[in-house]
C-alpha cells in the first residue's frame, strides 16, 4: 500500500476541490449560456412583434404567408394535455404511494418500486406511439367523434414520478409518529392519511409540482399523439399543439436561420422557461415552508 506524505495528500485535495468546482462552475455557466440565447434571441424578436400580440393573441401562424403571432393556442394546447396528465397522475401516483408505503408488504415494495421507476427509463416516443395506436383506438370505441390526433390520448400516458417522489416523501416519515398513532387506536388508514401524509406534505407537494413541470415541457408524446394544429380550444378530442410540439416542428431545418419565423422559437422557448421556473420556485418554497424536521 502506498502511502502519501502530507504535502502530497495536501495537493491531492486541492487538485479533488479545484474539480468539483469546475463540475459545479460548468453547469452554472452552461445554464447561463442558454438564458443568454434564448432572451437576445427573444429580444430580436419582441422587436419586430410588439409583446402584447405575442402573449395575448389568440391565432398562432407563423409559418404561413398571413403571419400571426398570438401564443396563446400553444399554450392553451399545453395546458390542455398537462391538466389531462395531471388528472390522471397526480391521485393514481399519490394512492400507488401511499399503498407502496403503508400498506405492501417489503418484498412487494421491493419489487413494484423499481419497475415503476423503470417507467422513466421508457423514451417518451414510445409512450407516444402507444397513445396514437393504441390508446387512441380503445378511447374512439367509446367516444366516436374524437379525432385521430387528440390531447386526451398523450395525456393520459404522460407518467410524471408522482409515485416515486410522493413514496420516498412518505417512506421518510418516522415510524415513532405511526407507532404513536397506532398507540392512540388509530386504524392503518387513519394513519395514513391523517398521520403520515401531512407530515409528508412538502415533499408530496413538491413531486407534484415537479410533475407538472415535466408534462408541461413533454415533447415527443405529444409531438406524435396530439397533432400540430395550433387551436385555442378547451376541448380535448380534437387536434391541439404545444408550446414543445412548435419548437420540434420549426427545429426541423426547414425554417431559414435569423428569420422571424426561427426566432419565434426561442420567444415561444423562453415563455416555457419562465414558466417552469415559476413552477420550480412553488415547489421550493413550498417544501422550505411545510418541511417536518424530526429529533
Amino acid at each position: 500500500m502506498v502511502r502519501l506524505t502530507r504535502g502530497t495528500r495536501r495537493w491531492f485535495e486541492i487538485l479533488i476541490e479545484r474539480g468539483l468546482f469546475l463540475c459545479a462552475a460548468t453547469s452554472v455557466l452552461v445554464t447561463a449560456g442558454i438564458i443568454a440565447v434564448l432572451a437576445f434571441e427573444t429580444l430580436a424578436f419582441l422587436r419586430e412583434v410588439p409583446i402584447t400580440e405575442f402573449l395575448f393573441g389568440t391565432e398562432w401562424t407563423p409559418l404561413y404567408s398571413e403571419k400571426r403571432f398570438g401564443v396563446l393556442p400553444l399554450v392553451s394546447g399545453t395546458a390542455l394535455v398537462s391538466g389531462i396528465a395531471m388528472l390522471v397522475a397526480l391521485p393514481a401516483g399519490l394512492l400507488s404511494a401511499i399503498y407502496l408505503s403503508e400498506y405492501a408488504p417489503s418484498g412487494v415494495r421491493r419489487i413494484v418500486k423499481p419497475v415503476l421507476e423503470i417507467l422513466a427509463g421508457v423514451p417518451t416516443v414510445v409512450y407516444g406511439y402507444f397513445a396514437l395506436l393504441f390508446v387512441t383506438p380503445l378511447l374512439q370505441k367509446f367516444i366516436p367523434g374524437m379525432a385521430g390526433f387528440n390531447a386526451l390520448g398523450p395525456g393520459i400516458v404522460i407518467l410524471p414520478l408522482v409515485s416515486s417522489l410522493s413514496e420516498d416523501a412518505l417512506h421518510a416519515v418516522p415510524n415513532g409518529l405511526r407507532e404513536g398513532a397506532f398507540a392512540l387506536g388509530a386504524t392503518r388508514m387513519q394513519t395514513a392519511l391523517r398521520v403520515v401524509v401531512p407530515a409528508a406534505f412538502s415533499g408530496i407537494s413538491a413531486s407534484f409540482i415537479l410533475a407538472v413541470s415535466r408534462a408541461i415541457g413533454e415533447t415527443m408524446i405529444v409531438v406524435v399523439a396530439a397533432g400540430l394544429q395550433p387551436r385555442l380550444t378547451a376541448n380535448p378530442l380534437v387536434p391541439v399543439e404545444t408550446m414543445t410540439a412548435f419548437i420540434v416542428q420549426v427545429s426541423m431545418g426547414d425554417t431559414p436561420a435569423g428569420t422571424i419565423e426561427y426566432r419565434t422559437i426561442f420567444a415561444v422557448g423562453m415563455l416555457l422557461f419562465l414558466m417552469t421556473f415559476a413552477l420550480n420556485l412553488v415547489s421550493n418554497w413550498l417544501r422550505r415552508r411545510f418541511r417536518e424536521e424530526y429529533a
